[in-house]
């Protein structure tokens, strides 16, 4: 999976389409330029706590990207994930079970 590193990737992906959960609001927009791998952008504002805080949701995230989406993601498509406050606290198994929903409520 690679990672989405330039500004310009994470506007992009916020014109396709929006899932919103208890923990992170999930965005995809598929790319369309034949390539099937996925890729993956995380991004936690200073809103939701100090850098311990974000650093720490955004290794949870990671996490979960891996066990999650090379089963249930959308090949070809930008994935990016926002974390909201809540999500820190939020147990590792419901996140994932929100992860799953979310993208399938993307893909239909």
């Amino acid at each position: 999976m690679e990672k989405l590193t330039r500004r310009a990737e994470f506007l992009a992906a916020n014109g396709g389409k929006r899932a919103p959960t208890p923990g992170f609001v999930l965005l995809v927009r598929p790319r369309d330029d034949g390539d099937p791998a996925m890729r993956l952008g995380l991004t936690v504002s200073k809103k939701v706590g100090n850098a311990v805080v974000r650093n720490r949701m955004k290794r949870r995230f990671r996490e979960l990207a891996r066990a999650v989406l090379p089963g249930s993601g959308i090949p070809g498509a930008d994935h990016v994930m926002i974390g909201r406050a809540s999500g820190i606290e939020r147990p590792f198994e419901e996140l994932a079970a929100d992860l799953k929903r979310a993208l399938g409520k993307v893909a239909r």
